[in-house]
């Protein structure tokens, strides 16, 4: 087990696996003399040009009976539509209305879709600027559309949809999807122009994602394609097709295939679902508040438990960098935290899109010395990102960028920037409509009608709490409630400087440190980093260490004396692998005992899915990047307690969980 669950080594592929390529479009007109694109790639429409719309209908919308069964969902979990090949989004599109005009208020919808070569934003603009009726849906998704980078880019469309678009290719992208679909769109370029999408591996996987109930539908009656899916377990019949298509396919999963997506790694088994009308979140800084807001957004009532009151703790700070350092290759560390900054955006410019709480003023990160000239140009060669996310910035352009002299060239993050952290924090609370209750936890048991908490200021006529779930999100202070989770303390202090005539600083800058664009006359600069220390008094010490970081990082704001600045100092979290801590609390006993052979033999199989405290979960160890971490992080703890699709691949949830201190442990014999 060279690989251990806990290693942050990524797939070999992982560098090839980021390099996007996009669409290749030409234009024609269809035959209502509307523009539609035409893929030069493949030699094949995007849809009809008779009629694209009514073809969606009927070949995807009607044989999977989705007006009817959303008409019947159940609110329990969300309804999930799979896709391969997202093309033009004219199938989600129609899904969306299909669920607005059929479901039941209380009802949600998942949408997920693959596309290897993703159209740009303008030319999705172009697409639907011809189609009034779909046009506000289409805006909504434009407005949000990713960078054409590989991965899970979650999008929220409205307060009740979702669609996570998985970028890259279809087979494998399924094959690592975590979470069950109900109806699938089998879609994507005719078999004979694009013969890659369409084999064994997309059935299994297809199948791998299925239950009982699933149903699909695909317009094409090929034969290999028949056989395919019936030799993944689809039942398959011949229906008439639309138009001028003679015949097409729909059906139904037969034989549900064996699960072997924990094969190897069985104490990463997700718990039983169980009700989670009710959801205690200990802590009220970033991860709480996006954990709050993510289970509310489900249909959880919550309540917010925090001693401080509302980002009392390091979510205090005035202002914090939008930031991640990545590794020179890509792992799996460095694979989260780069969908997680690419989440955050979307999320901020979804909930504040006048900036009045961030900016996307992008950020400088400065190489130093050479070594770190060199580590980046290795970064570049390696990840190959588009230019509008990262790319190389010379000490020129640097210059110009940030409007202060530089002299080392940099790594510029076109949509990084700052938050307020406090007033997130407050934003995210007040969306979520969760009660806040401002006490420490002292007691938790796990009773018949749920979990039991008791806090340090209940009064007689209180009683205690009763929740069905528990989530704890207070960084160092959840410590004390998790066995098997290790946490460090970590001090930091932050400097600033309060002044009318600061200069005009452009970009964040970061090196060592930091220092970020003055707000309200305010220049903030910083921070420390000091292990094990839980003092949260300002030292004039620090101030002096975070002057000398500003010298190197920007020396063309001159000598500032000490004595004019004030500060903050907070605790944070971290792992000992510094990467946060997003899943179920595992039973660390009975991992211990149920995995020590580990310690024997690494490469040894188990059957045994891993004990876990049902209904508790962590969000934690998000250190100084969790302005860009937790809202991820509480996507994945909220999707996982509903049941829905999780919006990172498995690999990447399995490096996240937990538990996967305890199982590198045991490995060492520890």
């Amino acid at each position: 087990m060279s690989d251990s669950p806990s290693s942050s080594t990524a797939p070999g592929d992982a560098a090839s696996a980021l390099r996007i390529e996009p669409a290749e479009l030409e234009w024609r007109r269809d035959a209502a003399d509307r523009e539609a694109p035409f893929s030069a790639r493949y030699d094949d429409v995007y849809f009809s040009r008779e009629d694209g719309r009514e073809e969606s209908r009927f070949v995807f919308l009607a044989h999977n009976r989705l007006a009817e069964r959303l008409a019947a969902w159940p609110s329990s979990r969300a309804f999930v539509v799979g896709e391969t090949g997202f093309g033009s989004g004219l199938n989600m599109l129609l899904a969306w209305e299909c669920f607005d005009r059929h479901a039941p208020a209380s009802a949600r919808l998942h949408l997920i879709s693959t596309e290897k070569h993703p159209m740009g934003r303008d030319s999705l603009a172009r697409i639907w600027q011809s189609w009034p009726d779909l046009a506000a849906r289409a805006q909504t998704l434009i407005a949000q559309w990713p960078h054409a980078v590989a991965g899970i880019h979650r999008l929220r469309l409205d307060a009740r949809v979702t669609l996570d678009l998985h970028i890259g290719d279809a087979a494998e992208s399924l094959a690592a999807l975590d979470g069950q679909v109900d109806a699938w769109f089998l879609d994507g370029f005719a078999p004979a122009k694009n013969p890659d999408m369409w084999h064994a591996g997309l059935f299994r996987a297809m199948a791998a994602a299925s239950h009982g109930e699933t149903t699909f539908a695909t317009f094409t009656c090929a034969g290999f394609v028949r056989r395919g899916l019936a030799d993944a377990g689809f039942r398959w019949r011949k229906v008439p097709g639309f138009g001028r298509k003679r015949e097409m396919l729909c059906g139904e999963l037969a034989t549900q295939p064996a699960d072997d997506a924990r094969r190897d790694t069985p104490w990463f088994s997700p718990p039983p679902l169980r009700s989670a009308e009710h959801v205690a979140v200990i802590g009220a800084g970033i991860a709480g508040a996006s954990v709050a807001e993510a289970l509310t957004r489900r249909g959880s009532r919550v309540t917010l438990v925090d001693p401080g009151g509302i980002a009392g703790g390091a979510s205090g700070n005035p202002q914090a960098a939008l930031y991640v350092k990545l590794a020179a290759e890509p792992n799996r560390q460095s694979l989260f935290y780069l969908a997680a900054l690419q989440h955050a955006h979307r999320l901020l410019a979804t909930l504040d899109p006048e900036r009045t709480l961030w900016s996307d003023c992008g950020l400088l990160a400065l190489a130093s010395d050479e070594r770190e000239q060199r580590r980046q140009r290795r970064f570049l060669d390696h990840y190959g990102l588009p230019a509008n996310l990262v790319d190389a910035c010379p000490a020129e352009r640097a210059t110009a960028l940030s409007g202060l002299a530089q002299r080392m060239d940099a790594l510029h993050y076109a949509d990084a920037g700052w938050v307020d952290p406090a007033a997130l924090c407050r934003r995210l609370i007040a969306r979520s409509g969760a009660t806040l209750r401002q006490a420490a936890l002292k007691t938790l048991r796990e009773t018949e009608a749920g979990w039991q908490l008791v806090f340090d200021n209940d009064s007689l006529d209180d009683g205690p709490l009763i929740v069905d779930q528990v989530v704890f999100a207070a960084g160092a202070a959840s410590t004390a409630w998790l066995e098997g989770i290790p946490l460090q303390s970590i001090r930091g202090q932050v400097s600033m400087l309060e002044d009318d005539a600061l200069p005009a600083l452009e970009r964040v800058l970061c090196a060592e440190g930091y220092v970020l664009p003055p707000r309200n006359g305010r220049l903030t600069f910083g921070a420390t980093f000091h292990p094990n220390d839980a003092d949260t008094t300002v030292r004039d010490t620090d101030h002096r260490r975070n002057l000398t970081e500003l010298s190197r990082t920007a020396p063309a704001l001159g000598e500032i004396d000490p004595g004019r600045l004030t500060g903050r100092a907070s605790v944070r979290a971290a792992s000992p692998d510094k990467t946060p801590y997003a899943g179920p609390v595992p039973i660390a006993a009975r991992w211990r005992a149920d995995y020590g052979d580990l310690g024997k033999d690494a490469r040894r199989r188990f059957t045994t899915p891993g004990a876990h405290y049902p209904g508790l979960w962590i969000s934690a160890a998000h250190g100084s990047r969790g302005m860009v971490s937790a809202p991820l992080c509480a996507e994945l703890v909220a999707s996982r307690i509903h049941g829905e699709p999780l919006p990172l691949p498995r690999a990447l949830v399995d490096h996240l969980h937990p538990g996967r201190r305890l199982i590198s442990d045991l490995i060492r014999g520890q």
